[in-house]
Formats: C-alpha cells, structure tokens, sequence
C-alpha cells in the first residue's frame, strides 16, 4: 500500500482541542486544497484511501471532529452543537491559513458542512462544496413537513423515517452506549473492515446536542456557491428524494447519483477521488 506523509498540528476551538491532519504538497496557485470531514461513527481515517488517490495533486486536510479519533473535549460543559461545529471548521481553516477550499463532508461532515456553507464567514475561504450522505437539517425538517401535508407523498415520508429509525434510538438515555460496548462495535468493525474504538458512544453526544431543539442550529441561508451533492442510490439511511427542493435556496447545485451505499467513499475511493478531481463548471 502506498504511503503519504502526513503533517498533524493540533488545533484549539471552544474547549476542544481538534487533531488536524495534512496531506500532499503545500497549497498555492496549481496546488487546489481539499477539506474533508467524516461523520459517525468514523474518524478522519476514513477517508485514507481516497487521500492516497487525492494527495499526489491536492493539498489535503482532514481532521478529527470535536471527541472524535485523536481530538478530545476539554472541561465542562462539553459543547456538541451544530453552532460549534460550524466554529471548529472555520478554526481549523483559519489555522491551515488556505482559502478559496473544497469542503466536502460525509454523514455528519456533511451535516456540518451545510451549516458552514451558509455562515457568512465562509466567504472567501470556502469556494465550493460536496456534500455526501448528509442532508442540511433545516431542509431535512422541511422536507418531512411539506410530506406530511401531502397525502400522496406519504409512502415517500414513511420510507425516509423508517430509514431514519436510529436517530429516535440514539437519544435514549444509556442503552446505545450499552449496546455498542457489548455488541455493536465489534460488529460494525466487522462490516466495514476498520477500527473505530470508542467513536461511536463519543459521538452520540451529536444527536443528543442537536436533535432535541433547532435552537442549536445555525441560522440558515441562501448558498450562492457550487454545491455537489452525491446521492448514493443503496443509502441504507437517507432516499435520494431528500434531495428534492435544494434549488429553492441553493443557487449553484448539481446532483450526482452514484452505484453505492451510505459509505460510498470508502468502499469506491477512487471514483471518490475521480468526483473530487473534476474541475469546477458554471450553468
């Protein structure tokens, strides 16, 4: 297997000390730069084989979100909110010192992702965005409503909260916790052929912090950059109807279906990368 040398720094954002890893050559004017953020139950070290296709031309930066793999919540109170998060992309591009980046952002990155995008500090350090496997949860919550009020579309509605199913059990005090330790994580390693360690009960923290009140949302806004959004067809979790309405505040947004599951990225890292490479284009 090919090897790529990789630069860590560690950077501080509202009690967190956030892992930060960087590949391939120094940013500049030929050398485009990449952000990629995981989601759950996963660390940075997802991504790998894809930033061993990425890193022979991109500079790339990957890192661990907030008490996730080598990043660690300091003291009290433990801060998980989508507001925070959104603070922990910004630092950790800050602290990279690029500008005009690729965000791309899986599961919960994507989540993330999409709140940063309509940040207003992201102007001028953030030049496109792709999103896999991770809806904005204020079109997600839209969504589910025009559904709901339409009764031809509920078989539509029914279809994405089945699939939705454990978001309702992760909120439950204790017993998720219980189940990765005694079951859960030695089968998912099994599944998806990597360690996770302790990630999926540090992460828990994500559903808990921002599923109970939109008040934990950032404000949202129109998207005037380019959005990609990749929509695996065999995501066990998320329909790819869910993409339907993202033209009526995104600007510049292009659907891309693609053969594959919810961990897409992984299990196709080069046609991952090949997506990533591809130049940007206007309507």
């Amino acid at each position: 297997m090919e090897m790529i040398n990789e630069r860590r720094r560690t950077v501080a954002s509202h009690g967190a000390e956030l892992a930060v890893f960087e590949y391939g050559p120094e940013p500049g004017p030929e050398v485009p730069t990449l952000l990629l953020v995981h989601g759950y139950p996963d660390d940075h070290r997802v991504f790998l084989p894809a930033i061993r296709e990425l890193a022979r031309t991109h500079h790339v930066v990957a890192y661990d979100t907030r008490n996730a793999g080598a990043s660690a919540v300091i003291g009290f109170p433990r801060d998980f909110t989508l507001k925070t998060l959104v603070d922990d992309t910004l630092a950790v591009l800050a602290a990279v010192g690029a500008t005009d980046i690729h965000l791309v952002g899986h599961d919960w990155g994507s989540i993330q992702g999409w709140a940063a995008v309509q940040d207003r500090r992201a102007a001028g350090l953030i030049g496109r965005y792709t999103s896999i496997s991770g809806p904005d949860l204020r079109h997600f919550a839209r969504w589910v409503r025009s559904r709901y009020a339409r009764p031809r579309a509920w078989p539509q509605l029914a279809g994405q909260l089945a699939r939705s199913w454990y978001i309702a059990a992760f909120l439950v005090p204790q017993l998720p916790e219980a189940a990765w330790r005694l079951f859960l994580t030695k089968r998912y390693e099994r599944t998806a052929k990597r360690d996770v360690g302790d990630d999926p009960i540090r992460g828990l923290a994500l559903y808990r912090a921002n599923f109970f009140s939109a008040a934990n949302w950032p404000a949202g806004g129109r998207v005037t950059m380019p959005v990609h959004v990749v929509v695996p067809l065999k995501d066990q979790f998320l329909g790819p109807a869910l993409v339907e309405g993202l033209e009526t505040w995104v600007d510049d947004v292009t659907v891309t279906r693609v053969d594959g599951g919810h961990w897409w990225p992984v299990t196709r890292p080069a046609e991952f990368a090949a997506l990533l490479r591809q130049p940007q284009t206007t309507p």
